[in-house]
């Protein structure tokens, strides 16, 4: 049960990396504007306005399929992380931390 409930609480929370951040941005942008393209130079062509409508339309809810969902290219280059620290924190690990030239414990 508790394998189940990761995975859905996995595809709920679409954990991708930085990369895959920009990746979904760049593919947004680039099918919303061939889908306006499109929809705009097919309604001015038949004098259509409804087909216009329809075609943009389609093309926002691709756009929303394939960038929307956790799709594992999102997710290809991970960040690690620092590990723990243990002990009384930055301070005991010999970290000093300098804000306007003065020392803060």
């Amino acid at each position: 049960m508790d394998q189940i409930l990761d995975q859905a609480r996995s595809l709920y929370e679409g954990e991708i990396d930085f990369e895959g951040q920009r990746l979904a941005e760049t593919i947004c942008t680039i099918l919303l504007s061939i889908s306006g393209l499109v929809a705009f130079l097919t309604g001015f062509i038949t004098q259509n306005i409804y087909q216009t409508l329809y075609i943009g339309l389609g093309g926002t809810a691709l756009t929303f399929l394939v960038v929307v969902p956790q799709w594992p290219f999102f997710s290809r280059h991970p960040q690690p992380f620092l590990p723990p620290r243990t002990g009384r924190g930055a301070l005991a690990q010999g970290i000093s931390v300098e804000v306007d030239g003065k020392k803060v414990s």
